[in-house]
Order: C-alpha cells, then sequence, then structure tokens
C-alpha cells in the first residue's frame, strides 16, 4: 500500500479545510446568537437530523458500503460495483425519503424527548421544533454525499470527497449569513441583534449546504464512468451483505447517539450548556478530523483489500502502523489543548454576543474533552476494521456497554458531584477512552495488530507531549506579559505557543528516534517541496522502539 500516507495527507489537509470552516461557522454563528436560547435551540434542532446522518450515513452505511464496494470492484469489476451503488443511492432515497416526512411529522415529540428542559426558557421548545422540520430533510442530502464518498473512497479518490464537507461549510455560512439578514434585516449592521427569524435563514443556509455538499461529488463520479439507474431489489446478495454488515452497526451506533442524546437530556437542564458544548468539541473535533479521520479513511479500503486476499499480516500491520500514527499526533494535540484553552476559546469565540463568561465555561469543556481526544482517534481507526474482518458485532457490544456506562458517569458527575456541564464533557471523554481500549483489546486477539513496544512508545509520546504542554502555557504566559495588549498581541502569544510546542514535541520525538516523528516531518517536507511522499501506512512490519 504505498500511496498511503500520502493519501491520509491529502485526505488530512481536505479536513483541515473543513475544520476550519466549520470552526469559522460554529463562530459566527456563536456571535450572531451567544451562548442561550437561540443558538440552544439550533443546535439542538440540528442535533437530529445530523445525528440521525452519523447513524446511517458517515457511520454505519458509510462503512458498510466501503467494504462492500471495495471487495465487490476487486473481485469482479466495474459493472458489480457500479450496479450495487445504484442499488443502494435508489434505496436510500426511497428509505430516508420516508424517514425524512416521519421526522417533520414528529418533530414535537422528538424535540420533547431530547430537550424536555427547553419548556423552561419561554418559547425555546416551540422554536426548536420549528427549526428541526426546516433541518430534517439535511439527512438525505448528506446521506447521498456519504455513499458517494465511499464509492470514490473506493476508487482511491479521497481528496475530492474529504473536501466537500468544506463546501458544505461555506455556503452554510454563506447563505446562513445572508438569509438571516434577508430573514430579520437590521438597522444597525455593525451591531446586530437576531432573533427567531434570523434563525430560519441559518437553518435554510445549512440544509443548502447539505445539498452542495452531495452536488459537488457527482462530477467525479462521473467521470468513473457511472451512470445511475433507478434499481429497487431488496433481495439482491451484495445490498444484503451490506445491510448485513450495516445493522449491527446502526444498533451500535444507535448506542452512541442515545449517550449523545442523554447528554443533551442532561445540557436541556442548564440554559447555556449546549452551546458551550457545542463550541467545546467543535475543537475537539478538529484534530479528530485531521488525524482521526483522515487516517481512518484511508485504512479501511487497504485492510478491506488485505481481508478480501485473506492477508491478515499485512491487515495487522495495516492497522498497527495506522494507530501509532493516530496516538503518536492527537496525544500531543490534547495536552495543547488542555493548556491553552481559554486564550483558543477567546480568540475563536468571544466576539459579538459571546461573552467572556461563555469562554470560560466553554475553556472548561474543552479541557474535560481533551482526555479523550486520543480515545476518539482510536475509535475511528478501529472501529472500521471490524466491518472489513465481517465482525460487526464486536463494536455493537461495546456499544451497548456504552449506554450503561454513560448514564452511570453523568448521573456521578452531574447529580451527585455537581459537575454541571463539565460533568456532560468528563464522562464523554472518559467513554471514548474505556471503548477505544476495548477495540484494540477485541482486534488484537483477532489479527494481533502489533503486541511488542507499546508500552515503550506510548512512556515516550506521553512524556514528550507532557513537554509540550508545558512548553505552550509557558510560552504563552511569558508573550503575553511582553507584547502590547490587545487582539494583536494575544494572536502573536497564542501562534507562537502553539509554534514552540510543536517544536518541542518534534524535537523530543526524534531525538529518543520514534519513527513516527521522522516520517511525519518528511511527509510535510516533501509535500510542502511538491514531491511524492512515502508511504503513510506500511503493508510490513511496523518497527517497534
Amino acid at each position: 500500500m504505498t500511496g498511503t500516507r500520502k493519501s491520509a495527507g491529502i485526505v488530512g489537509l481536505a479536513v483541515v479545510g473543513s475544520r476550519v470552516f466549520g470552526l469559522v461557522r460554529e463562530l459566527v454563528f456563536a456571535a450572531m446568537f451567544g451562548a442561550g436560547k437561540f443558538l440552544d435551540a439550533f443546535l439542538a434542532a440540528f442535533q437530529i437530523p445530523n445525528l440521525m446522518r452519523d447513524l446511517f450515513a458517515e457511520g454505519a452505511l458509510s462503512v458498510a458500503f466501503t467494504t462492500t464496494f471495495t471487495k465487490a470492484h476487486a473481485k469482479e469489476g466495474d459493472e458489480s460495483a457500479w450496479g450495487l451503488l445504484s442499488l443502494l443511492l435508489s434505496s436510500v432515497i426511497l428509505i430516508l425519503g420516508g424517514v425524512c416526512i416521519l421526522g417533520i411529522a414528529a418533530s414535537p415529540l422528538l424535540v420533547h424527548v431530547t430537550n424536555f428542559g427547553f419548556h423552561q426558557v419561554p418559547g425555546k421548545f416551540e422554536l426548536t421544533v420549528q427549526l428541526t422540520r426546516v433541518l430534517f430533510p439535511f439527512i438525505l442530502f448528506v446521506s447521498i454525499a456519504a455513499v458517494i464518498m465511499g464509492a470514490l473512497n473506493a476508487r482511491h479518490i479521497f481528496g475530492l470527497p474529504a473536501s466537500a464537507s468544506t463546501v458544505f461549510n461555506i455556503v452554510s455560512i454563506v447563505l446562513g449569513v445572508g438569509l438571516a439578514y434577508l430573514f430579520d434585516p437590521q438597522p444597525d449592521w455593525r451591531h446586530p441583534q437576531f432573533g427567531e427569524r434570523a434563525l430560519w435563514g441559518v437553518s435554510l443556509g445549512v440544509l443548502l449546504g447539505g445539498v452542495a455538499q452531495m452536488a459537488v461529488q457527482v462530477p467525479a463520479l462521473w467521470r468513473l464512468g457511472y451512470r445511475f439507474r433507478w434499481r429497487v431489489n431488496f433481495r439482491d446478495d451484495k445490498l444484503r451483505i451490506v445491510w448485513r454488515l450495516m445493522w449491527p452497526s446502526v444498533i451500535a451506533g444507535a448506542a452512541v447517539q442515545v449517550n449523545v442524546l442523554v447528554n443533551g437530556m442532561f445540557a436541556s437542564e442548564i440554559d447555556g450548556a449546549r452551546s458551550w458544548l457545542n463550541c467545546a468539541f467543535r475543537l475537539m473535533q478538529f484534530p479528530i478530523g485531521v488525524f482521526g479521520v483522515a487516517i481512518a479513511t484511508v485504512t479501511l479500503p487497504a485492510v478491506a483489500r488485505h481481508h478480501a486476499r485473506s492477508d491478515l499480516a499485512a491487515f495487522g500491520s495495516t492497522v498497527t502502523s495506522s494507530l501509532r500514527l493516530a496516538v503518536f499526533l492527537t496525544l500531543p494535540a490534547a495536552v495543547g489543548l488542555f493548556a491553552l484553552a481559554e486564550p483558543i476559546i477567546r480568540l475563536i469565540y468571544q466576539h459579538g454576543r459571546f461573552s467572556a463568561a461563555d469562554t470560560a465555561n466553554t475553556a472548561l469543556a474543552l479541557r474535560a474533552y481533551a482526555f479523550g481526544l486520543t480515545g476518539y482517534a482510536a475509535i475511528k481507526v478501529l472501529a472500521p476494521c471490524f466491518y472489513a474482518l465481517d465482525r460487526p458485532r464486536i463494536p455493537l457490544r461495546v456499544s451497548l456497554l456504552g449506554i450503561g456506562v454513560n448514564l452511570a458517569l453523568n448521573l456521578l458527575m452531574v447529580k451527585v458531584l455537581g459537575w454541571g456541564h463539565v460533568g456532560l464533557a468528563t464522562t464523554t471523554a472518559a467513554l471514548a477512552f474505556i471503548n477505544g481500549t476495548q477495540l484494540f483489546i477485541y482486534l488484537r486477539r483477532l489479527v494481533h495488530p502489533g503486541s511488542t513496544g507499546w508500552f515503550g512508545f506510548l512512556a515516550v509520546v506521553a512524556a514528550a507531549a507532557a513537554a509540550c504542554g508545558f512548553s505552550a502555557a509557558a510560552a504563552h504566559g511569558r508573550l503575553l506579559a511582553l507584547l502590547p495588549a490587545g487582539l494583536p498581541g494575544e494572536i502573536l502569544a497564542l501562534c507562537a505557543a502553539m509554534a514552540a510546542a510543536v517544536a518541542v514535541y518534534f524535537v523530543l520525538t526524534l531525538a529518543l528516534r520514534l519513527p513516527e516523528s521522522a516520517e511525519v516531518w518528511d511527509l510535510a517536507w516533501r509535500m510542502l517541496r511538491g514531491k511524492t511522499a512515502r508511504p503513510a501506512v506500511s503493508e510490513g512490519p511496523t518497527k517497534n522502539p
């Protein structure tokens, strides 16, 4: 798999763009409405179709389809693979179209069950119901986009599909803000006071962003020779394989979404908590996407091919290399987020109606979330491997167990200890670590993804990450004292502190001879010079320190 590291780099860059514009979208909406009734209502309304997207589209359906499509193309060629794609797209349109109709009709019940605390604030519940109805069709468009993305990834096209979410974010920002001003004109555009009508515009802009995410990928699929044919045959053998792989994942994903909904129920009783948690987790999604998702995206087709060829040695080696790289990159990112949480939040979000108190509460949530960052990245890499092995029930068991753990920890953190929204973030982080550890143990029994050198590797990375965090905090504090007060000084201090932390981490890991450090540096240098990179995830055994 000689191009995997280069592919991971391409996907990583595309995801960087997506996460940057996603962050811009969040900070624009936060500045427009502030943390409280309006932003809480929008986030709650978007959560319901977004959870279903995670469940059916970018989770179970995407993984099951990519695995089956890759194997069909490898064994039977284009005609069989394209036929499967038409069958699946037709089924998605038929099934999820019906789900959207039912979801719109049942919006009051859905909002009541998932956000019962909104009844405490006058008008908040009713507004959330209205926005949910506007946003529910989002699931159909992004589900189609996810299926197309899986087909393109299986054909070794990674950059465009990974960039499609960037298109979603850009369209959401431009149309959302434009429609907000159209629906809720502001006499003073420099100091706007947006209300409920503006939220309708923002919601419609987000829905159209989902349409754009789907449409931007269609030309690439056309160039590969695919032509859509309406086909509905639920008895097709390959489609049955997709369903068979998908349903355990749907149940497993449903378990994860149950946890999210439970967290939302607790958060709905704290005005502003949804906004604080969402803004904090948006920053968490940046390293998860850049590192975890990028590595997982190029790993899944590779391990599916290895399994199709019955090459478990290459399968295990690929997983080992991918997982080590994910840990190597996310652990220092987690420490950096913890050390610089407040200045990052203040610089990004504290504008318009987003106050200093909102910054403090969001920073607390971000520090709690940071403990689970590496666990999240590990789950992104490991969970799809079980579908390539045709063992989808293992992630299912792990997720179902997580429901009980999540509820117990939430009750402990929020109701007993009184940690509020910070307790919810802490529970999320702990669950990510627990589930990631379980998946690693199970996969190690099946394909032995590297059994030597892990303790030494983790010790070296943890020590270097700790030095990285200390350097970031010390450099930021010192520079703030030396530089002039104001926004330029804050930007310079934060950027310099982050640069110092990265330098410290890579110098230490290079000195300690971690192969991942040299490989990442080599990849970055070659990409800057426009040269071909060496493989990202080798098929041979990984050299352990």
